[in-house]
This record gives C-alpha cells, sequence and structure tokens, in this order.
C-alpha cells in the first residue's frame, strides 16, 4: 500500500490570517522560532501497490479541479512509501 500525498498551499502574494494567528500564538506561548508561517491542507491518498504514472496523472487533475483553488492556491503531488 502506498500513498499518493497532495500539499496544497497559498500562493506567497495571497495572505494567510491563519498562518499569521498561528505565528502570533507562537510568540504568546513563548516560541519565538519561526520568522512566518504559512498554513496549508495535506491530502493522502492510499492506492494498493505501487502508484501507475495513470493513478498519480488522475490525482494531479483531481488536485486541480478539486482539491485547490487555482486562483490563490499551489499544489504538489508526491508518492510517499
Amino acid at each position: 500500500m502506498a500513498k499518493i500525498v497532495v500539499d496544497v498551499m497559498l500562493k506567497p502574494e495571497i495572505l494567510d490570517p491563519q498562518g499569521d494567528a498561528v505565528a502570533s500564538a507562537l510568540l504568546r506561548l513563548g516560541f519565538s522560532f519561526a520568522q512566518s508561517v504559512r498554513q496549508g491542507k495535506r491530502f493522502e491518498i492510499e492506492v494498493e501497490g505501487e502508484p501507475t504514472a495513470s493513478q498519480i496523472s488522475q490525482v494531479e487533475k483531481a488536485a486541480e479541479l478539486l482539491l485547490s483553488n487555482s486562483v490563490i492556491e499551489t499544489y504538489v503531488v508526491r508518492v510517499e512509501k
């Protein structure tokens, strides 16, 4: 069993109020390691056996049409073992 992972993030030029809220909360809790925070989404799609090129292509199409908003978000599709 393998996973095809789709990571979706806001484009860099899009404001991220949730990420800003997390960054502020980290500071209030005494954590000073973060310069900034961006929040995104992660989708894990399990497939039987090794993912085929066709399956990965289908996931990329689903990422484009359903899992992300191409106007404000980018996505990366990868296989995780």
